[in-house]
């Protein structure tokens, strides 16, 4: 039977022995950041960070992110209103709808905006810029406010009027562009009947609509029947004598339809020579003009057929379908 070894207490010595043998035996912990993943080390701080914030701390946290994804949120829906100076402004990048802008209503527009500041954002998109220029956004709606801020600028040199504000919308297809500009016009001061029909030809030219039609139907979608017929007679004026009238935007809805009458039956050649005899000073002088030709054209007989001379004016048919 073997002998049983007695246990003894080890001395100091000992210990300090066993100690330093461990120590030589057993590799020294890395640092916690060189022997990690990043994202371990973001972890393991934000654990600790967590531990030690209070509940109030916390919340605050919390809410602060969710503010800021709601501003994000609200920058890409363009529902935020930001100042933007006006010389980054291109309102010339879409084909404007309003010909004409009254001088008066202008000065009241600009004296209101002087006293009491703009109340009613424009509305811009951004469009591209080559490298090393700055931002450029074309603008959407807002052109008379756009005009009277500038020109307030131009008088003062004020740096309030230097900037203006603005909601930047997400850049839209080129027929919604041109549906936003319209309603806002239409809401804010009607247009005229000849700005309708203009700005429905021109948007179909640019390739924003499959063609005229299309862009009156769309341009003005919630308008009667009855209303869309008449734009699209204005229309027809435009295609085919714009470039001969001076005093367009003033035809009268009776006038204009009449005009758009005598052009449906084959009467632009003498309209247009009628127009090159004299230069108009005003409109009544324009429409004094064109008279005479529409006289003959109520006391001539129609040409046969359903559409009458219209038949054999492709140019006018194509003014409405192409």
């Amino acid at each position: 039977m073997a002998k049983r070894r007695r246990l003894e207490t080890p001395s100091s010595a000992d210990l300090d022995r066993i100690e330093a043998q461990f120590r030589s035996e057993t590799p020294e912990r890395p640092a916690l950041g060189r022997s990690i993943a990043p994202i371990a080390q973001v972890a393991a701080d934000s654990a600790a960070l967590a531990a030690t914030d209070s509940i109030e701390v916390r919340e605050s946290r919390v809410r602060a992110q969710a503010d800021a994804e709601r501003l994000r949120d609200a920058q890409e829906r363009g529902l935020l209103i930001v100042e933007l100076p006006i010389d980054q402004i291109d309102e010339s990048a879409m084909v404007r709808d309003r010909m004409v802008m009254s001088e008066e209503d202008m000065q009241e527009l600009r004296l209101s905006i002087a006293a009491h500041g703009l109340r009613l954002p424009i509305e811009v998109y951004e469009i591209e810029t080559r490298d090393g220029q700055g931002p450029r956004y074309g603008l959407l709606s807002g052109y008379r406010r756009l005009h009277a801020v500038r020109a307030l600028h131009d008088l003062t040199h004020a740096e309030k009027h230097a900037t203006i504000r603005a909601l930047i919308r997400p850049r839209a297809e080129a027929d919604d562009a041109f549906v936003a500009m319209v309603e806002e016009n239409e809401v804010r001061e009607e247009l005229s009947h000849f700005e309708r029909g203009r700005i429905a030809v021109i948007a179909a030219n640019q390739g924003a609509f499959a063609n005229t039609e299309d862009a009156v139907n769309k341009l003005f979608a919630s308008g009667s029947k009855a209303k869309r017929s008449k734009v699209r007679s204005f229309a027809l004026i435009f295609e085919e004598l714009g470039d001969m009238l001076r005093f367009p935007e003033s035809l009268t809805e009776r006038r204009g339809l009449r005009l758009a009458a005598a052009l449906r039956n084959g009467a632009e050649s003498r309209l247009r020579q009628a127009l090159s005899s004299r230069v108009p000073e005003d409109v009544e002088q324009e429409w004094a003009l064109m008279e005479p030709v529409l006289q003959s054209l109520d006391h001539a007989p129609r040409a046969p057929g359903r559409g009458g001379a219209r038949d054999q004016n492709p140019r006018a048919s194509a003014g409405l379908t192409r």
